[in-house]
């Protein structure tokens, strides 16, 4: 099983540690009843925001995920999660292979095309919007206006897929919960999916993240990157036994505002691939303040460690 994979532009929330408690709790539950358990999490590193967050506090992009991906790890062993794997997506030698060889299988399968595109970009979201989906302007997850960009980019056939996708949601081999969760998915799979960004030029990436193999002009985009630590954490291109022992995931753990990536794009993916599905996906909500999402991006967080502290120190008295 899997928790999402947070950026680490900033230290960790309180929401990152609800999800981490429900993991554990799932993982614990399967431990005891007699099942061998495997879980990895980690850090996404390999984001435009990370590098946005590196320049204002003056320091190199790489400190500072080695600086917050600490904490983050610091943080899942004092809430106790039981991780098998922490695996940070900037770590070329356990990462950087697997998720180019799954770039390299989704490209032999004729579904990567390049084309010129222009759209508007959420940095915080690290994805493109339409109109139609923005909120007075804004982001409907950050409340922020997005960015209008426009570069030539690697474009992933998404919507090939789409009647595949709608019939595995639909027969239940590809399980989400809760069922209102299910329904959002295939309200927007019905919708109709399009073809979607999978790169960045270089230059737009500082020259930060993965290289689209056989063109070190682009970078892989965010999310193509860091779902693939659901592989690479169990040794996909690094020890093919230990990844065909427990791959596919029989669950990721993700909180509501990921679940097109988890439920449409990364289904999508692994079926260019040849790859098997996750069994299922378990989607749960948010921590809010006066009605707000609880996010580093928003500034409204709470640091889980001033809770785990304080509760320590009631326990001491």
């Amino acid at each position: 099983m899997t928790t999402a994979i947070p950026y680490v532009n900033a230290e960790p929330h309180i929401g990152h540690a609800l999800e981490f408690v429900q993991s554990d709790c799932i993982y614990r539950y399967h431990k005891l009843m007699g099942y061998k358990t495997f879980l990895t999490t980690g850090a996404d590193e390999n984001s435009l925001k990370n590098v946005q967050a590196a320049e204002a506090k003056g320091i190199t992009t790489e400190q500072l995920c080695s600086l917050n991906a600490a904490v983050f790890r610091d943080m899942a062993t004092k809430i106790g999660l039981s991780f098998d794997s922490f695996l940070r997506s900037s770590v070329k030698k356990d990462h950087w292979h697997g998720v180019q060889r799954l770039w390299k299988l989704c490209n032999e399968r004729g579904d990567i095309y390049k084309k010129k595109y222009s759209g508007l970009y959420c940095v915080d979201c690290e994805v493109f919007y339409t109109e139609q989906e923005l909120e007075d302007g804004l982001c409907p997850e950050h409340k922020k206006k997005p960015v209008f960009v426009e570069e030539e980019n690697y474009f992933f056939r998404l919507s090939k897929y789409q009647k595949e996708i709608e019939k595995l949601i639909t027969s239940g081999k590809l399980r989400i919960l809760p069922e209102r969760r299910k329904n959002e998915v295939l309200s927007f799979v019905k919708s109709g999916l399009e073809d979607f960004s999978i790169s960045r030029s270089k230059t737009r990436a500082k020259g930060w993240g993965v290289p689209v193999p056989d063109d070190p002009e682009q970078i892989q985009y965010v999310w193509f990157d860091a779902l693939g630590i659901y592989l690479t954490g169990i040794g996909y291109g690094t020890d093919d036994s230990k990844f065909k022992k427990w791959w596919p995931a029989d669950v990721h753990v993700i909180g509501k505002g990921i679940i097109r990536f988890h439920a449409v794009y990364w289904p999508a993916m692994l079926l260019s691939a040849g790859l098997p599905l996750p069994k299922s996906i378990f989607v749960h909500g948010y921590i809010t303040v006066e009605g707000q999402k609880m996010s580093k991006s928003l500034g409204n967080v709470i640091n889980p460690s001033h809770l785990i502290r304080k509760n320590n120190d009631r326990k001491n008295e």
